[in-house]
């Protein structure tokens, strides 16, 4: 569903109207949020305008700390619709390693295995950095790189490996 809403919005990203980018997304039944979310895009959009002229990669170059760099990714009011799941799943998807995707996949194979108790995904900054901490012991453990692991385990969970 995802890549079927970035298909159908991706001429909007940069100058559409969120009014358009509903439309788009009604049209191809492509999202479950088709008003919500194209707002977010507009606000997210006009303040990365603002703040780094949407010269993203090199604010993101900006902060010394990766820990800083997803926070402010995450907790910038601005910056609408992004978590830390999502705020990490941006980051990898443009190269910058270090941070756990801890989608519900994820967090119920940690659970079958008995690397968390819960499967319930991570609500706060806190217990996000405490899963993702308990993975980067686990990926240690098994020898499986960090920044692959969450991906062998959401495809154990789904069977497929979209990225």
């Amino acid at each position: 569903m995802g890549l079927s809403a970035v298909a159908a919005v991706r001429a909007l990203l940069l100058e559409g109207d969120s009014e358009a980018m509903t439309a788009a997304l009604k049209k191809a039944g492509a999202h479950r949020f088709p008003v919500a979310r194209p707002r977010y895009i507009v606000t997210t959009r006009n303040y990365f305008h603002a703040d780094c002229g949407m010269a993203l990669r090199k604010r993101l170059r900006s902060f010394s700390d990766p820990f800083e760099r997803r926070d402010w990714l995450a907790q910038e009011k601005q910056v609408k619709g992004l978590g830390y799941k999502e705020a990490s799943h941006f980051l990898r998807n443009i190269g910058v390693k270090g941070h756990a995707i801890l989608d519900k996949h994820v967090m119920r194979c940690l659970a079958d295995v008995g690397v968390v108790d819960s499967a319930k995904p991570p609500s706060t900054r806190r217990k996000y950095l405490e899963v993702e901490q308990q993975l980067k012991h686990f990926a240690r453990d098994v020898r499986i790189d960090f920044d692959e692991l969450d991906l062998v385990l959401w495809s154990m969970k789904t069977g497929e490996v979209l990225k």
